[in-house]
């Protein structure tokens, strides 16, 4: 048994979930334009530089979550997944995962995306395992906290997340005979040294530096 791990955004979507989640938001009149942009615009510029604080982002992002029932949320999520997330589900993504899921390996998609966002879309995929960054629940009536729980999955949280999840399974890195993670980000560069096989997807100019260097496979599925 091989084991496959995608990451979500710019490499399984030709786009980014909790970017598309924030102009849904936007197209609602849930949250401000000005403010979001701005935000979103200062995050991604140190998402790109390796600098973001992933806990600042988050109680940014989650806070949304928080102001609104969660039937509310539920409804609007399967209007986002609709006009939003398939349009950027490339064939190539899929035929990609159908690939690893007809071979019968363990595939689970790893990101730093909260999972109310991303689980629709790993169930989109058809990918049976989501590896996500947890927003805090009410468990008596689903309500979110704005907050956030446990390790974030990002940079080399993503190691730990996946390693504890293999440690549930009754797994480890040494029960596959390979092990794959496509990702587009330099961010995923401590989980890509883990794998046996890593592949650059689309990649951004320091991670096709790094594997270029690496000599890893480098592939396109837009």
């Amino acid at each position: 048994m091989n084991l496959a791990l995608f990451d979500l955004d710019n490499t399984l979507l030709a786009g980014d979930s909790d970017f598309e989640w924030a102009q849904f938001l936007i197209s609602k009149g849930v949250v401000d334009r000005e403010l979001q942009e701005a935000k979103n615009v200062q995050f991604y510029e140190q998402y790109k530089a390796g600098t973001l604080d992933i806990y600042e982002f988050l109680a940014f992002q989650l806070a949304p979550l928080a102001r609104h029932p969660r039937a509310d949320l539920d409804a609007w999520h399967r209007e986002y997944v609709e006009r939003h997330i398939r349009p950027i589900m490339t064939d190539k993504s899929r035929a990609l995962v159908q690939q690893h899921l007809a071979a019968g390996d363990l595939c689970a998609i790893v990101t730093a995306t909260n999972s109310f966002v991303t689980g629709p879309i790993a169930r989109e995929f058809g990918i049976p395992h989501l590896i996500g960054t947890i927003p805090t629940v009410d468990a008596k009536n689903g309500a979110f906290s704005g907050a956030s729980t446990g390790t974030p999955s990002f940079q080399g949280g993503k190691i730990t997340r996946v390693e504890a999840w293999l440690e549930s399974l009754g797994l480890w890195w040494g029960s596959f005979a390979d092990s794959v993670f496509y990702s587009d980000s330099h961010n995923d560069l401590p989980l890509m040294q883990k794998v046996k096989t890593p592949v650059a997807v689309d990649p951004d100019d320091k991670l096709r530096a790094h594997a270029g260097q690496m000599g890893w496979k480098i592939i396109t599925l837009r």
